[in-house]
């Protein structure tokens, strides 16, 4: 498959998913990301009738859907009852993915306080453990991704944002437990792409995530050239560790994530990646 068509765009909030999927295949996208959680698109909103729906229109258009829990939700939680209604979260995230005919549910690792991270961390992953055995039942993809750093003054921070810290959950082992790459994130922490790269199997990467922003800054999703990514090193350096996965596009407008396709495969052109 062409570069080109390998790079998608996340949907996000933008637009209703019925919507969202038919501006897709106008476009010429293979693959979208979105999140269901509000207005038209909140989980409760999707009941048999609409699911059918949805699956026939992403089979009439050959298009693939990940779904993309939301980050602020902390899969870290461990208070009583909030606790449970986070992991009834992520289960019903991982129960829509069949029933709308999608490809694979993305996930995070939470946040910490500072002062309870080793708590934080060990109720994540045993809290994304059980999600995923019943991820394996349902037959679905359920993707971890790396987040971003926050001020190191700050009270909150986001786990897996490093790659020691994101290693904590790899040894979750199942067939339906893959990786999500989020390139601008890695960009913010000493190791940067390289170290990431280095330290990930991309056999066990199924997505990689695409912004801009600024080495070791902080946490923006700008349209590329107005960061300061090497680009063209980066696909270099992913596509000669073997990724054979889906790009997706997360920042700036619909229109700036579409544009956006043809200048990374024209960075990835110029740095000698077969496109």
């Amino acid at each position: 498959m062409k570069l080109i068509d390998r790079i998608g765009i996340d949907i996000s909030r933008r637009l209703k998913l019925e919507t969202a999927i038919e501006w897709a295949a106008k476009n010429g996208l293979k693959h979208i990301d979105i999140q269901l959680d509000t207005g038209d698109n909140a989980l409760p909103k999707f009941d048999a009738k609409r699911c059918n729906a949805v699956r026939k229109l992403l089979d009439k258009h050959g298009l693939e859907l990940g779904l993309h829990t939301n980050s602020a939700v902390n899969v870290a939680e461990y208070s009583p009852h909030v606790a449970d209604a986070v992991t009834e979260y992520l289960k019903r995230y991982v129960d829509l993915v069949p029933k709308l005919g999608a490809s694979w549910t993305e996930m995070h690792a939470g946040y910490h306080f500072t002062k309870d991270k080793k708590m934080r961390m060990e109720a994540g992953k045993a809290r994304l453990q059980a999600v995923v055995k019943h991820a394996e039942k349902k037959k679905v993809l359920v993707l971890l991704e790396n987040l971003n750093k926050e001020p190191d003054d700050a009270e909150v921070h986001y786990l897996a944002h490093t790659v020691e810290e994101w290693q904590y959950y790899w040894d979750i082992k199942s067939p339906n437990f893959k990786l999500c790459f989020t390139a601008n994130h890695a960009h913010l922490v000493p190791e940067g792409i390289e170290g990431f790269v280095k330290a990930l199997n991309f056999k066990r990467v199924h997505e990689v995530r695409l912004a801009d922003c600024f080495r070791n800054g902080f946490e923006v999703h700008l349209p590329p050239g107005k960061g300061n990514v090497n680009f063209g090193k980066m696909f270099k350096l992913i596509e000669g560790a073997g990724f054979k996965g889906g790009y997706t596009n997360a920042f700036g407008t619909l229109d700036d994530m579409l544009a956006a396709r043809q200048t990374f495969v024209a960075h990835a052109r110029k740095a000698g990646v077969k496109v």
